[in-house]
């Protein structure tokens, strides 16, 4: 009779474990973009950093960003330079001295670059499969997506992309085939319901 006790323990232990194995594997593609798209709006500071390996020192910005579903985003730098950008689904723009915005002349292939880099750092997990290979890690709260390219010419590019977020997106590392990398850390990310005034404006010009 003393090893029921024992057994039924045991038993639990496993249980247990099947529990938190199965909820490990719960957090899925679609749940992640599910919770990221549940903010609309997602407005926030960055670092940005790029590592070359020509210089011993990263060269680093830092400024202010609002990502707005279906419109873009608005790259605020504040450091080293001050400069205002705008990067949609048609391109790059920057904003002048008058406050208007001027599109900036585009490479052949810009266009799919921008819309890679709007589904990064939106984590449009949809968009990104056409690209990548996609590996999801963790749970909802302290996830890693891994972004493996397809295509010959992407692989050319990148080794691997890593996104790593809790509630949004917090840190994405490009790695380079070259050896170069870049890395973008979103500080104080907050969700959104609605843009304001300005930034409404900011997307109809």
């Amino acid at each position: 009779m003393k090893r029921l006790p024992m057994l039924a323990a045991r038993l639990c232990a496993m249980l247990a474990l099947a529990l938190l194995s199965w909820n490990a594997g719960a957090f899925e593609l679609a749940d992640l973009q599910k919770q990221l798209r549940a903010a609309p709006v997602v407005r926030g500071h960055f670092v940005q950093q790029k590592f070359l390996r020509s210089l011993p020192q990263p060269l680093t910005s830092r400024g202010d960003f609002t990502l707005a579903a279906g419109k873009g985003l608005l790259w605020l730098l504040r450091t080293p330079i001050a400069q205002d950008l705008r990067i949609d689904a048609s391109g790059i723009s920057r904003r002048d001295e008058t406050g208007k915005w001027q599109a900036l002349p585009q490479r052949a292939g810009a266009g799919r670059e921008n819309q890679l880099f709007l589904s990064v750092l939106a984590g449009d997990t949809t968009g990104l499969q056409e690209n990548f290979d996609l590996e999801l890690s963790g749970e909802p709260n302290a996830w890693q997506l891994a972004l493996t390219p397809k295509s010959a010419l992407l692989r050319q590019i990148f080794d691997i992309i890593r996104i790593d977020g809790s509630t949004l997106v917090d840190r994405i590392e490009l790695r380079e085939t070259q050896g170069d990398r870049s890395v973008l850390q979103m500080t104080d990310a907050v969700a959104g319901q609605a843009l304001t005034d300005e930034e409404q404006r900011a997307f109809a010009d």
